[in-house]
């Protein structure tokens, strides 16, 4: 059964929605900018809530469902919602940092990876893969156009590429709530799923391993790991469906509107 998905519908609301998605994408690149060797994961933690609340916002994360911290820290074969403690980050990780706010009521959901130091071979290349990844998710997101086409962009140029895309954690629409509906997987196939319509907001995640696609979750109950050892790869925007197409509202250096 196809579930209707939460829709803007009046000029303001998506105006509400990218004013938080603005200070989430701006958040980001200052926490990619402070991630380095030798820094703990709750330091990048208490800088996003700091930058978050400074901006009048709500860090989103604390609380919810029961996690702690206002950011999730991923660190190699993490995959995500890893609880930012007190890991040293080391010269060559690869670190995924997952986000969330609330302004006045509208929520924005964003993520990114970065390697601190130099990047391995294999770091480097599957961190290209994932924001390419994303950025062909983006693209498929077309008014008119099905959840499917999302899923199997990703997924396509991904196994392309010899990597695996997770199958047990999936995007999600977003507005009101941080998850609602529909279900965003990063897999699947064209012309299924729900209908994309303009004023429908996703969050758009393609989470991406080295090697095979299962995972598990830690004795914290939160943080998931690959299965099998290998690094992991997380980016994350928000997306809003509009007539002229997808528009990205967590916006970083990427640019706002994404063609097809």
């Amino acid at each position: 059964m196809k579930i209707e998905g939460f829709r803007l519908k009046r000029p303001d609301e998506i105006e509400k929605m990218r004013a938080a998605g603005k200070v989430l994408g701006a958040c980001l690149a200052h926490l990619a900018a402070a991630t380095r060797p030798g820094l703990r994961a709750i330091d990048l933690d208490r800088e996003a809530e700091t930058f978050i609340r400074d901006h009048r916002c709500v860090p989103g994360f604390i609380g919810y469902n029961g996690f702690p911290n206002s950011l999730c820290v991923s660190i190699n074969e993490q995959v995500v919602h890893g609880i930012p403690g007190e890991r040293v980050i080391e010269e060559g990780d690869l670190v995924s940092l997952d986000c969330g706010l609330i302004l006045d009521g509208w929520w924005a959901d964003s993520g990114l990876s970065i390697c601190a130091g130099v990047a391995g071979p294999e770091a480097g290349r599957l961190l290209e893969v994932t924001e390419e990844a994303l950025r062909r998710g983006v693209a498929a997101a077309q008014p008119g156009g099905f959840i499917g086409d999302i899923g199997h962009a990703v997924q396509s140029y991904v196994e392309a590429c010899g990597f695996s895309v997770v199958r047990q954690y999936v995007g999600h629409g977003i507005g009101r709530n941080m998850h609602e509906a529909p279900q965003v997987p990063n897999y699947g196939k064209p012309a299924t799923g729900n209908l994309i319509k303009p004023g429908l907001v996703l969050a758009i995640e393609p989470m991406v391993n080295a090697g095979r696609a299962e995972t598990r979750v830690l004795d914290d109950d939160w943080t998931v790991v690959t299965a099998d050892g290998r690094l992991s790869c997380y980016f994350e925007h928000t997306v809003a469906i509009t007539a002229a197409g997808p528009e990205i509202l967590s916006v970083r250096p990427e640019t706002a509107r994404v063609e097809g």
